[in-house]
């Protein structure tokens, strides 16, 4: 069963995820995930996953970042299923975070994943404003 998305998150998510470059979305283990280049994943959207009762992003996390997230805001942040001991971090999109910290989560995460050449064009675009 899945929750309803009353925060409207997913499309705002699609939007931002789609606007990195080299990034598409799929369909991975039944819920909508972003992938770079068409096989790095990098982050997912994750609604009641197995009955858990979360509306959640799943994102990939610098190394060390996890466990410095989830103390700072445990009541966001959280070590997801399956891929927790990748270091990667679920961000509770049903507690109201704020847009700012979706998006930085995304970008942290798609920096993460990303090779060099997206990283440099990225930091780049974000340094031209």
């Amino acid at each position: 069963m899945e929750l309803h998305d009353s925060g409207g998150y997913l499309p705002r998510i699609r939007e931002f995820c789609l606007s990195l470059p080299a990034t598409s979305e799929r369909l991975s283990h039944g819920a909508p995930t972003f992938f770079i280049e068409e096989k790095r994943s990098f982050a997912a959207y994750r609604n009641n996953h197995h009955g858990d009762g979360k509306v959640a992003l799943w994102c990939a996390a610098p190394p060390g970042a996890q466990s410095t997230l989830v103390a700072s805001a445990p009541d966001w942040y959280y070590i997801p299923a399956y891929v927790g001991h990748l270091g990667w971090v679920g961000l509770r999109l049903d507690r109201d975070a704020g847009w700012d910290e979706i998006a930085g989560a995304i970008e942290s995460a798609y920096l993460a994943r990303a090779p060099k050449k997206w990283i440099d064009f990225v930091k780049e675009r974000r340094q031209r404003g």
